[in-house]
């Protein structure tokens, strides 16, 4: 058994750190290459970001196994030795809530911000939104904690008579009650209709966290799977209809590239022109919206 539960947690750890490696991977290979060696701390939250979504799903099996290691022990307690599901359960998805209501806003507040302000000015920029985001958070969860922040259980209220002990007991299938052929209210088989009822108990906040968030995350599942699978066949099928049909002709591909050419030599221009002014520290009004200008001459450039 505790062989078992030893395996069970370095397979755990080994599998976390795969995850983290992927991920890393994954970055560094799809990033922009004008992203390199730079922004750390949006590419830590997008390597976290994925890394908890990998571990949520990875959960339900490790669960599954950490029930195994107990299943068939013969001393009492021997569960109590496994791995604390409960807890990584509630850690892994109250991780979840706070980096999408609170760490990941910030890393997009902060980082699209406006460039030309110091760092102190844009990470204050940043916290005033996650604090506003985190106010309004709060007050939603604690209203909705309030009102429907309750657990129903329907159960069956039984109870039993009392009499003498007896020398012999005279139970049946049709009699499984103490008090006669009149008490059949100890037998949840043989109880009537009318012995249900409703048990209610609040849930504790982390519960309640997690089922909102596996709640509104489900919908939101629904909602943006359901459309990304409906347009996945319509993108592909309008790009194949508006695929390219004709080949130009050699005048008219050399007519092409000359322009192309004299347009991209006017962009490098404008471009150096900009570079200079920036290294002069003339960078006002004009320089951003000439900035601008040519980011947008360079979009469309690139189509």
């Amino acid at each position: 058994m505790g062989d078992f539960n030893l395996a069970l947690v370095i397979v755990a750890i080994i599998v976390c750190v795969l995850v983290f490696v992927f991920n890393v991977y994954l970055l560094v290979n799809y990033q922009h290459p004008d992203d390199a060696n730079q922004a750390y701390f949006p590419k830590f939250v997008v390597v976290l970001g994925l890394s908890v979504a990998a571990i949520s799903i990875l959960m339900l099996p490790a669960d599954v196994a950490n029930r195994q290691a107990c299943q068939h022990a013969i001393y009492n307690g021997a569960c109590n030795l496994t791995l604390p599901m409960k807890d990584l359960w509630l850690a892994i998805y109250i991780l979840d809530a706070v980096l999408v209501f609170f760490i990941i806003p910030f890393a997009m507040f902060y980082y699209e911000g406006d460039q030309d302000k110091s760092v102190g000015k844009r990470i204050k920029s940043a916290l005033l939104w996650v604090i506003t985001t985190a106010i309004v958070c709060g007050l939603v969860l604690g209203i909705l904690y309030g009102l429907v922040g309750k657990v129903d259980f329907t159960v069956r209220h039984l109870s039993s008579a009392t009499t003498a002990f007896p020398s012999t007991w005279g139970f049946s299938s049709s009699q499984q009650c103490i008090g006669g052929s009149s008490a059949h209210q100890c037998s949840a088989y043989i109880a009537s209709a009318s012995s249900e009822t409703t048990w209610t108990m609040r849930s504790t906040f982390p519960e309640y966290v997690v089922a909102l968030a596996t709640i509104v995350g489900s919908v939101l599942f629904a909602i943006f799977g359901g459309v990304g699978i409906a347009c996945l066949p319509l993108g592909l099928i309008f790009s194949f209809i508006r695929r390219p049909k004709a080949v130009i002709t050699r005048s008219q591909y050399i007519k092409e590239a000359t322009e192309l050419g004299k347009k991209a030599r006017e962009l490098k221009k404008a471009a150096d022109a900009l570079h200079q002014e920036e290294r002069g520290g003339n960078k006002g009004r004009k320089w951003r919206k000439n900035v601008k200008a040519v980011e947008k001459v360079h979009f469309d450039f690139g189509k």
